[in-house]
């Protein structure tokens, strides 16, 4: 079967299925994953065929200004420059969509236009429950009803992200109109399996989830098999007790642009000295030094 997985965002949004992608591979099937063009060695270093996406969303977060508004709109903007990447990507063939969760509300209609089945497979538990608010509310529960409502609200404002993108791209395969609220309620009667790769021993499967929401485990990103850390690295873990390890990821992007980087590390370092532990700083997209 040829495979093509999509993804966009961070390294932590894409590296995953580099993993994935392998262990499909060595089960016999041929696989392609679709990215910024940043992760091509990435992709290319696990065996996989690549294929270009057009959006860089390191390019739309640097730079950013004006709040909540204005990273709504370079979210949006981000999406409507994915859709015609994905349909690009898909149509030089594939037998079977895997989505991810930033990809799936564009390569939902990609599949629907090329007649090609597909499976979610998002990073996050990111349907609503009550066991706990939606993972971009915090982590303060709102109790059953309202962590419920959090997580609707969540996906409706992911809806508004995509809407844009989503009539931009049904208007260039060919699809017939639809609204958000339509889609909605095809999404809600939807009772697909969707696969998170998330662990259990991390987010238990929620209480009130339906049949066919699974946690499957983390998928980890692909290592070679002679792969080796850095010398210095190996040297500094060997010379005491296990360190802690302190990284934001994308989450702090943009933080070295007014002087933000260097007082969140300063933080980190006082932290883990109080504590009188050994600490390994990933530098990230905050650009802790």
């Amino acid at each position: 079967m040829k495979i093509l997985v999509t993804a966009a965002g961070s390294y932590g949004d894409v590296a995953p299925y580099t993993g994935l992608g392998a262990r499909l591979q060595e089960a016999g099937h041929t696989v392609a994953l679709a990215a910024d063009a940043s992760y091509a060695p990435l992709v290319r270093a696990a065996g996989l065929e690549f294929r270009a996406l057009p959006a860089d969303p390191r390019r739309e977060r640097n730079g950013a200004s004006g709040g909540k508004r204005e990273l709504m709109r370079r979210a949006a903007a981000f999406t409507r420059e994915l859709g015609p990447g994905l349909a690009d990507a898909a149509a030089q063939g594939a037998d079977l969509l895997l989505l991810s969760a930033t990809t799936a509300p564009l390569g939902r209609h990609a599949a629907e236009a090329m007649d090609i089945p597909f499976l979610d497979l998002p990073l996050q538990p990111n349907a609503p429950t009550g066991d706990f608010p939606p993972v971009v509310a915090g982590t303060r529960s709102l109790g059953r009803r309202g962590n419920r409502a959090a997580g609707r609200l969540s996906l409706r404002v992911v809806d508004r992200l995509y809407a844009d993108g989503v009539r931009e791209l049904r208007a260039r395969l060919g699809l017939p109109p639809v609204s958000t609220g339509a889609l909605r309620r095809r999404r809600d009667a939807d009772r697909r399996t969707v696969l998170h790769g998330v662990s259990p021993a991390l987010v238990p499967r929620p209480t009130d989830w339906r049949p066919g929401l699974e946690l499957v485990g983390n998928w980890w990103p692909y290592t070679a098999p002679d792969a080796a850390l850095p010398p210095a690295l190996e040297d500094f873990l060997a010379a005491g007790p296990p360190p802690v390890f302190v990284g934001f990821g994308s989450m702090a992007a943009g933080a070295g642009d007014d002087g933000t980087a260097a007082r969140l590390t300063a933080n980190v370092v006082a932290a883990l000295r109080r504590a009188r532990v050994r600490g390994v700083l990933q530098s990230g997209w905050a650009g802790l030094a």
